[in-house]
């Protein structure tokens, strides 16, 4: 069965960085298009980044361009999220997402909290 496991949220510094990883597993990672999305407390779900399966072509919500670099890696099926520049709103709980068939799948999400 599809599985995504997010890890690496935390306590971030403003200006500071942290990475999240998704671990995928029971599915073609490496055929698939992968995304970031995330939920700040009392908003809805958002696009933040994507990337595709064969050029790994990339896109990003402007909320996050040139401050976030998401990237993928097939030989271990785990997909990141590098965040830089942290400001307090990106304080959000963040998923991994792909689509396999109809379906659409969803990590847990990992919490990413930026404060000093």
């Amino acid at each position: 069965q599809v599985q995504l496991v997010e890890s690496g949220g935390g306590l971030g510094q403003p200006g500071g960085s942290l990475r999240l990883s998704c671990a995928a597993s029971g599915f073609a990672f490496s055929l698939r298009p992968m995304s970031w999305y995330r939920r700040a407390p009392g908003k809805e779900r958002e696009f933040i980044a994507g990337i595709d399966s064969f050029r790994a072509d990339t896109n990003y919500a402007d909320s996050v361009k040139d401050r976030f670099t998401i990237s993928r890696d097939h030989a271990t099926k785990t997909l990141y999220l590098q965040m830089n520049s942290l400001k307090p709103e990106d304080t959000a709980l963040y998923y991994c997402s792909t689509t396999v068939g109809v379906l659409n799948y969803w990590g847990q999400g990992t919490q990413v909290t930026v404060s000093s």
